[in-house]
């Protein structure tokens, strides 16, 4: 049976009323690969094996320590299946083209040439946010999987947060906030790596040059790998990349806006100077839409101002607004400190009762990550869009970068998404486009 067939006929709505891997659904399950083993790319593969019964095929990582990790998880979560085929690059995991599904959770760096080679092998892509470092990558991500008629989820998993749903189902939709005019997202989390270890050798198991791919060449550290990337520039968007993206995304979705008209940015590394990373531990930046304007502030110090929302947004109307996080919402009418509204994040652990022990998981939104997940399975039955398509995971991605670009040259830009121009600007123009350390090939060049 043709797999575009199968996936049509109506077997992955059969999925998401299923939990667990084996149920006969009719056809064969989707053969699904993974390209970066790391911490949320074992818990995205797990989520999915929890949601439909696919046939996870292949693992690719270049630390073979993580790889094996993750096969060790899919033998006790599949148990009697095939062994993935384990491979350090990913183009020789994907040079077969036998693969359905790819789910992408490599470090930042990777994403827009890992997305666009899954998709020109055949497959529909899982590409975790943000999905590009510069913008012209996130451009080519787009076009490929419109040339391609590839279905592309982003991990931006707040568009299927089951109490983010309610509250736009129960408080914006209605109008309960009145005219809304401004919106503000912000994180206080302590994230920003800390210290100044000496360069060492890489790890054994670690192939460094295939890790560092086409991000500059730096003497390998032991806070960079793993997770410490999020840290350094050469790897990333900062925190702006990280958690911005998530609250300005969801608050895009929640209002349903486009891109911003401008877009600035202040901060720099304020408090925490001794510490090898270099993003910046201080940010403010503001996205100006229509009638509106969403700030964003983070801060790697101090304390939250409210400390039950150390990360999320406030939608501000002239009729009350409404506080959002991962873990619940509240609705506050003007002039009332007691919330009219409220829910809380959904915990399934009775249904999936592995999500109690599964090492690092976050519990709180892993029914968020499943539903996100089902949407993908859904669009790529029907072929239609999913609700974190790529063209919205561009416009968020793109706005962040936007923003690190803004503070980079010290004033407010304009971009124009048809022309791929910063309106006025050809210095911040060319700062769309970041160099590839070679032999890679920047997509948005070729």
């Amino acid at each position: 049976m043709d797999r575009r067939v199968f996936l049509a006929s109506g077997a992955v709505a059969a999925w998401g009323a299923r939990p667990g891997f084996g149920d006969e659904v009719g056809g064969k399950p989707p053969r699904v690969a993974l390209i970066g083993c790391g911490w949320y790319g074992k818990s995205d593969l797990m989520r999915l094996i929890q949601v439909a019964p696919v046939n996870i095929v292949g693992l690719c990582d270049a630390d073979s320590r993580m790889m094996d990790e993750a096969a060790e998880w899919v033998a006790r979560r599949q148990p009697g299946s095939k062994k993935p085929r384990l491979q350090k690059d990913y183009r020789q995991l994907l040079a077969e083209k036998d693969l359905d599904l790819v789910i992408v959770e490599t470090p930042d760096h990777w994403h827009a040439l890992q997305g666009i080679a899954a998709m020109e092998a055949g497959a529909d892509v899982y590409l975790q946010k943000p999905i590009s470092v510069d913008v012209s990558e996130g451009k080519a991500l787009l076009e490929t999987a419109r040339r391609l008629k590839r279905v592309v989820q982003v991990g931006t998993q707040r568009r299927s947060t089951p109490h983010l749903v309610e509250a736009l189902e129960k408080v914006i939709k209605p109008g309960l906030l009145g005219k809304i005019s401004q919106a503000d997202i912000y994180c206080y989390y302590h994230m920003r790596a800390r210290g100044n270890p000496a360069d060492t050798q890489p790890p054994v198991g670690l192939d460094y040059d295939l890790w560092t791919g086409p991000a500059p060449m730096r003497p390998f550290n032991p806070m960079v790998h793993p997770r410490g990337w999020r840290a350094f520039w050469e790897y990333g968007n900062g925190i702006l990349g990280d958690m911005c993206i998530h609250m300005l995304d969801m608050v895009r979705w929640m209002l349903d806006l486009g891109w911003p008209n401008r877009v600035s940015s202040t901060g720099g590394i304020w408090m925490d100077k001794a510490s090898k990373a270099n993003i910046p531990d201080t940010q403010t930046a503001v996205f100006e839409f229509d009638g509106m304007s969403v700030t964003w502030n983070h801060r790697t110090w101090g304390d939250a101002p409210d400390p039950e929302y150390p990360w999320g947004a406030t939608i501000y109307g002239d009729k009350g607004h409404l506080k959002l996080s991962v873990n619940k919402y509240e609705f506050f009418p003007s002039g009332s400190r007691k919330a009219k509204l409220s829910g809380a994040a959904l915990m399934e652990e009775d249904k999936y009762p592995e999500d109690r022990t599964e090492k690092d998981l976050e519990r709180n939104v892993a029914s968020a990550v499943r539903a996100h997940l089902r949407d993908w399975l859904k669009a790529v039955a029907t072929r239609g869009k999913p609700v974190a398509d790529i063209e919205q995971g561009h416009i968020s991605t793109a706005a962040c970068v936007l923003a690190n670009r803004s503070m980079e040259v010290g004033r407010t830009l304009r971009y124009d998404p048809v022309t791929h121009t910063v309106l006025g600007d050809p210095e911040a123009t060319a700062l769309l486009t970041r160099a590839y350390r070679g032999p890679w090939k920047h997509p948005g060049k070729v």
